[in-house]
């Protein structure tokens, strides 16, 4: 793969705008200034130099961000910024097919929510992770205003009849952890549902923290941190 084209799939600008930067010299590979744009290089597992930014190729890029309390999930957010701006530029400019650049959230965590947040260029990846019919289980951990009773607890695991869906929706699992603490698994994400579900069962969440998505648990990560996914935390996302 020419080495202007790898720029460009990793998202460090136009074809035109990273041969300039191969050019002007830029760029290292392998240890090595290189000028020569056209230049062959086997992409995969590349790591290379732009600018002082050290990157490695990926072809599709999966990514876990903690997203940190205050931030909202689109690139056009109306009241707090975008979690996209704690992202690398060449992250938010990779080439799709589609209008949007860059790479998208898994779903999204209202502004309030922390926690474990996908986000990925690979469009069949998003619909099998945000499909009801793949049931992947997200796990949030929930701090109540009330303390969490076990009739709560039962309800939940029971069903409860949200105001726009007359079917009952049931936790996939449910522990109260301490008096104000709720540990709650869902298998699909409906607008708002810890917090609706939650008020239906007379409680209120001042506090909403998602750890695990599937087998793959946030971690140590910091919040506002990102990092690459690897192929053992994509095996642990699978259904």
């Amino acid at each position: 793969m020419r080495l202007e084209d790898i720029l460009f799939s990793q998202g460090f600008g136009t074809r035109r705008v990273c041969a300039g930067l191969i050019q002007q010299g830029h760029v290292t590979v392998q240890g090595q200034v290189q000028t020569d744009a056209g230049e062959f290089y086997a992409p995969e597992g590349l790591e290379f130099t732009v600018q002082g930014t050290v990157w490695t190729f990926h072809e599709k890029a999966y990514v876990l961000l903690n997203k940190p309390a205050g931030t909202e999930c689109s690139q056009k957010p109306s009241t707090w910024p975008s979690i996209y701006t704690l992202l690398p530029a060449p992250l938010r400019q990779r080439p799709q097919k589609a209008a949007v650049q860059g790479v998208q959230a898994v779903g999204r965590l209202d502004q309030d929510t922390t926690g474990l947040l996908l986000l990925t260029d690979d469009g069949a990846f998003i619909h099998r992770m945000s499909s009801p019919k793949h049931h992947v289980p997200k796990v949030y951990e929930v701090t109540t205003k009330h303390p969490v009773t076990d009739e709560m607890v039962q309800k939940l695991l029971a069903g409860v009849v949200l105001d726009d869906d007359p079917k009952p929706v049931k936790a996939a699992a449910c522990a109260a952890v301490s008096e104000l603490h709720l540990k709650l698994t869902l298998t699909e994400g409906k607008y708002h549902q810890v917090k609706r579900m939650v008020a239906a069962v007379g409680n209120r969440v001042e506090g909403l923290h998602r750890s695990q998505i599937g087998g793959m648990v946030l971690g140590d990560l910091a919040p506002g941190q990102w990092r690459f996914l690897t192929a053992e935390d994509l095996a642990l996302l699978k259904p």
